[in-house]
């Protein structure tokens, strides 16, 4: 047998969560077909088959966090003989068995190699749940195997206060559904705890409904992208002192350069907006004020410089803000710049992000205005110096020549780290992006 633990995704990340399996047990499967999708902190990833083969375990159930390392699911080789239905399904119960584990040697579903300790492995806790203080005033219990259930119907039962080591799964494979669990919240209290249910008499819980208490409130558990995105922003507010600088320009002849570029024949299908401009003037600009693409090193004592790159493009998804980012994006033409920007977005939006895309970046850019935002204060991606909000571009009364004109303005956002970049060079900064948008000849100046 082959066994497929989880690889380590990079970034320094010790853990994800399986979110979904592709396939099950007995399917054959194709070198570097998509087995399963697993999140990180920071992304989702698609996890490709080792082998071609045959599945013959899965160790882990959909909602489960595994560490690196940790088993994920077994293969019967081409070649190989899998084994039956009736031994796959008695593997787990075989496993969970705490009698003679430590004597055990490879086999096609049952432990690895014999252990030095004489201790059966163990499931990593997942976290602390609502049970604790329970737990902490009662003795310690005789270890059991853990109840199937998916992780809608664990948090529907976990609401309702239902053991799930009482019930007895009906379903397939001998899970619990979902009915069973509502059942013995009605034995144990009469009725459905109002608590428990969403809009309409959904369970709560569920990705489609969360806990809904009485006086309308809503829980939603902080995991994923969400909690990385928290812990990051906590961390680099509390660690670089962030200054802001405002700059509003008029940006009429930007915009009429992009309609320019609409009917130019050589854009064909690139689509060149004013993200991609400011992308491109971002990138001009850095060579003037080197500061603004550099990251403090504490532990070193230093202040590193890049000799390229790593635009960060925020891009609001459903699974929470992710800033992948385009790597020596200085090195890209206006036209390749646009492709790129729409490329990392709508992979991004996808879901499709790799965790390569999400380090190595350097220097950011937050496009607000999409929301119709004018401006704002953002708080500076970790490890990097500066990050640049682009608000939305609307039509306002504005001097120009002597006159009052309607023309397009927007307000340019830039925070920056104060220990690395004094006011002088990020105002110098913001003014040479602003100078460009402005007036888009004047990069030829700059270059």
């Amino acid at each position: 047998m082959k066994r497929f633990s989880l690889p380590d995704l990079g970034e320094g990340l010790t853990e994800s969560e399986l979110v979904s399996w592709r396939v099950a047990v007995g399917d054959h499967v194709e070198l570097n077909q998509v087995i399963a999708e697993v999140e990180t902190a920071k992304a989702l990833v698609e996890l490709p088959a080792p082998t071609a083969g045959v599945v013959t375990r899965l160790h882990v159930e959909p909602g489960t966090t595994v560490l690196v390392g940790e088993a994920l699911v077994d293969f019967a080789p081409d070649g190989e003989t899998a084994p039956s239905p009736s031994v796959l399904g008695a593997g787990r119960a075989e496993a969970d068995s705490p009698s003679g584990a430590a004597d055990r040697e490879p086999v096609l579903v049952g432990y690895g190699p014999r252990t030095a300790s004489g201790e059966r492995p163990r499931r990593r806790a997942r976290s602390v749940g609502d049970d604790a203080p329970a737990r902490a005033h009662t003795a310690p219990m005789p270890e059991r195997a853990r109840p199937r259930a998916t992780p809608p119907v664990r948090r529907l039962a976990r609401d309702l206060g239902v053991d799930l080591g009482t019930l007895v799964g009906t379903g397939v494979g001998g899970r619990i559904a979902r009915e069973e669990v509502e059942r013995a919240a009605t034995s144990l209290s009469g009725q459905l705890p109002e608590r428990a249910r969403g809009a309409g008499g959904t369970p709560a819980g569920t990705p489609e409904a969360p806990a809904t208490a009485a006086d309308g409130s809503v829980r939603r558990p902080i995991t994923g992208v969400r909690r990385r995105t928290a812990e990051a922003m906590v961390s680099s507010a509390f660690t670089a002192p962030h200054v802001t600088e405002f700059l509003t320009v008029d940006v009429t002849p930007t915009m009429s350069l992009l309609d320019a570029l609409a009917r130019s024949p050589r854009t064909g299908d690139h689509r060149v907006n004013i993200l991609t401009v400011l992308a491109k003037a971002v990138c001009i600009a850095v060579r003037r004020t080197p500061a603004v693409n550099a990251s403090w090193d504490e532990a070193a004592g230093e202040i590193v410089e890049y000799g390229h790159v790593g635009l960060g493009i925020a891009a609001a998804t459903p699974r929470g803000l992710l800033v992948p980012n385009i790597a020596r994006a200085e090195e890209l033409s206006l036209f390749e710049l646009a492709d790129a920007v729409a490329d990392l977005v709508r992979t991004a939006r996808e879901g499709r992000t790799a965790p390569a895309e999400l380090r190595g970046g350097t220097i950011t850019i937050s496009n607000v205005g999409v929301f119709g935002v004018d401006a704002g204060t953002p708080i500076l991606n970790p490890g990097e110096a500066a990050i640049i909000a682009l608000g939305a571009v609307r039509r306002r009364p504005w001097e120009f020549e002597g006159q009052v004109a309607l023309r397009h303005v927007v307000t340019l956002s830039l925070s920056f780290d104060h220990r690395l970049i004094d006011g002088e060079q990020g105002s110098r900064f913001l003014v040479d992006l602003g100078t460009m948008l402005s007036d888009p000849a004047m990069v030829l100046t700059m270059v």
